[in-house]
């Protein structure tokens, strides 16, 4: 007889191991990846680097030991693979390596005093361009002095504006800028050098003379951050430092990912056109290289936002640059849509749109082989945190190559999850997905927990969620969904709720709620609701709009914009979202705005959880909530999680994850009961 599945716990976050960093071979023949692990007795995260075959999916792990091995890439040839990793020393940023694919030991390349970023091969394979933001002066002194070393800090002094960053912290003086490292010497050469402007994702074209990048340029970066420009240098052709940039005339607005062409005539890259207007679709768009022709935006009449962002709690997925087919006619490229993240291909056109991998999962990282025959790929799917998988790009045929988490989750039951669209108070088509407990009866009443998701400007979708399942397995229906404001439906859909927080997002929750309390199996005086982010923003402004909800948990909350403008690393950006002028020129739009104006109105127990270490939603906004409803009298309790940032629900450390996911299920099970 079969044995009986068991029912997912907190604690299997210790044995789920992430997929990511999906390369193919130029012959095709294997692909590279990296899998990250946790260490549950030292709570530390360490990746290797493995090799599967793409026709006999033989396993090998490539790289071992306790450290934090990444960013693989193949030299032209196929021959050697460069990646970054901090194997030799822990406490400091990662160096490059190389490796032999045939076998051998990594050779230490580079040694260079700051963090390595983005990292890719010549054309010829004798160089690797890379990002570099060199260590501080002051930072370096620190580390010579051990006595300093050991005292830490003794101040911090900045003159520009964005001075901090969630998940990494109080940033570094030093900017980000493009190196060039010989891959037999080691030697690093510093490409670009500005005490303000940094350059990011740059690019060699494919005849190794040209080096596309983007930069902002102006005169303060930080008080005009859309002012991305793409700019195009002559590669270094000996001992120099290369040719002065040139700008290459596109729509303002923000950019990523430039990409040549097979024949270096063009560039394609990722943008939104427009300043401020942070709801507009990235499109994938073309521009002569030599900026002498407008650039066009191969996607715009589609209406499709060209990222891959699908939200969960197990990884994320990667964001590619558009990929060319070999002819130059054809591009391939990551959509965001209906909870899915989907690789297409469309012509230099701007027609014939196809679907190369369609709808009912999410593609992260994905690379074509030489020929263009051949793409490698993770996919991530609402029962499976990712895999390995290959597939033929003339007739489709599709392998999959890994079998990771498969020995933990084929022995658990995960319950019954179903997909519905809905209709929205305004006739709009909205859509959801509902997570049935083990063992479900429809016969039965059920608590349920509606979930919200952070952003706004994301999606829940097709994607693995540890917590859904989790909480499910308490005896909860947990339904999900993506109402306006968000991506995967159209810029006016995302645009719903620019400057407008918890108008449209509100009516279509609750038109969500009202389809659920429909449901038979629903206890509708058991229902209640959390998120996180700006999903704590829309708890926190549920429970000052209506009593419909039995209990609540808002996550790392936004509940004050006036005291949130600023003191976010988002900082004074917020004036786009919320779409007015300073507070202290319109206090009333960001008063109106904001949850804490309301909570007077609250009678829900609400659990408060922040990390004290969120510079995106610094903890004093969840503050102000937790003292205000037990001024008012309310049932609340307040846990906060030391030395964690805003994302502990997705990349803290493990025993925190598990104790916030315990007090979220303690505090349901004490208000709803067990079903």
């Amino acid at each position: 007889m079969p044995t009986a599945k068991r029912l997912i716990t907190a604690e299997d976050l210790y044995r789920i191991e992430l997929p990511s960093d999906v390369r193919l071979s130029p012959d095709g023949r294997h692909v590279i990846y990296k899998v990250q692990r946790v260490e549950k007795k030292t709570e530390k995260k360490y990746s290797n680097l493995w090799v599967v075959a793409t026709q006999a999916a033989a396993l090998r792990q490539f790289s071992h030991g306790d450290q934090a091995d990444s960013s693989p890439r193949w030299s032209p040839d196929g021959s050697q693979i460069a990646f970054l990793s901090n194997r030799a020393d822990k406490e400091k940023p990662a160096q490059v390596y190389l490796i032999p694919f045939s076998g051998g030991e990594a050779r230490k390349l580079t040694d260079i005093q700051g963090e390595i970023g983005e990292l890719s091969w010549s054309p010829d394979g004798k160089k690797l361009l890379c990002t570099v933001r060199k260590t501080d002066k002051e930072e370096l002194e620190r580390e010579k002095d051990e006595q300093k070393k050991k005292l830490g800090v003794v101040a911090r002094h900045y003159d520009r504006v964005f001075y901090k960053l969630d998940g990494y912290g109080y940033l570094p003086h030093e900017r980000t800028h493009l190196w060039l490292v010989d891959v037999r010497t080691g030697k690093g050469k510093q490409l670009t050098d500005h005490p303000v402007w940094d350059e990011q994702n740059p690019t060699f074209s494919p005849d190794g003379k040209r080096i596309a990048f983007l930069s902002n340029h102006a005169p303060d970066p930080d008080l005009d951050p859309d002012a991305v420009d793409l700019f195009v240098m002559p590669a270094p052709d000996g001992g120099g430092k290369g040719g002065n940039p040139k700008k290459i005339k596109t729509p303002e607005g923000s950019k990523i990912q430039p990409s040549f062409s097979p024949e270096g005539k063009w560039i394609a890259y990722f943008g939104q056109e427009g300043k401020s207007l942070g709801y507009k679709n990235f499109g994938l768009w073309i521009v002569l290289a030599d900026g002498s022709k407008p650039a066009k935006n191969l996607t715009e009449k589609y209406d499709l936002h060209t990222l891959a962002g699908v939200i969960n709690d197990c990884g994320s997925p990667e964001q590619m640059p558009p990929t060319w087919s070999n002819d130059g006619k054809r591009l391939y490229f990551q959509v965001a849509i209906h909870g899915s993240s989907v690789l297409k291909s469309i012509s230099v056109s701007g027609e014939d749109l196809k679907d190369v991998i369609g709808e009912g999962g999410v593609v992260g990282s994905f690379s074509l082989d030489r020929a263009r025959s051949r793409v490698a790929y993770f996919y991530g799917q609402m029962n499976d945190p990712g895999q390995v998988y290959v597939r033929e790009i003339g007739n489709g045929s599709t392998r999959r190559l890994t079998r990771l988490n498969r020995g933990l989750l084929d022995g658990v039951d995960l319950g019954k999850v179903e997909e519905t669209w809905f209709k929205g108070p305004d006739g709009n088509e909205l859509q959801g997905w509902i997570v049935f407990p083990p063992e479900f009866d429809p016969k039965k009443k059920y608590p349920s927990i509606m979930e919200i998701h952070g952003g706004p400007l994301t999606q829940y979708g097709k994607f693995f969620m540890h917590e859904f399942y989790y909480l499910a397995s308490k005896g909860f229906v947990v339904y999900f969904s993506n109402p306006r404001g968000g991506r995967g439906y159209g810029e006016e859909h995302a645009k719903a709720i620019w400057g407008a927080w918890g108008q449209a997002d509100y009516v279509d929750l609750m038109a969500w709620a009202d389809f659920m309390a429909n449901k038979s199996y629903i206890d509708i005086r058991r229902m209640s609701v959390t998120g996180g982010s700006y999903g704590g923003y829309m708890t926190v402004w549920l429970i000052g709009h209506t009593e419909r909800f039995k209990a609540a948990v808002t996550q790392r909350c936004v509940s004050n914009f006036v005291s949130e403008w600023g003191s976010s690393d988002f900082n004074w950006t917020f004036e786009y979202e919320v779409d007015a002028e300073p507070p202290f020129k319109d206090f009333k739009k960001w008063w109106e705005l904001s949850p804490i104006a309301y909570i007077g109105n609250a009678k829900t127990p609400t659990l408060v959880i922040h990390n004290e270490g969120d510079l995106r939603c610094p903890i004093e906004q969840s503050e102000q909530v937790f003292v205000a409803l037990k001024r008012l009298g309310v049932d609340t309790e307040f846990v906060r999680f030391p030395d964690e940032f805003h994302g502990l629900s997705r990349t803290g450390r493990t025993d925190r994850r598990i104790a916030r996911l315990n007090h979220i299920s303690r505090w349901f099970e004490k208000y709803l009961g067990a079903s």
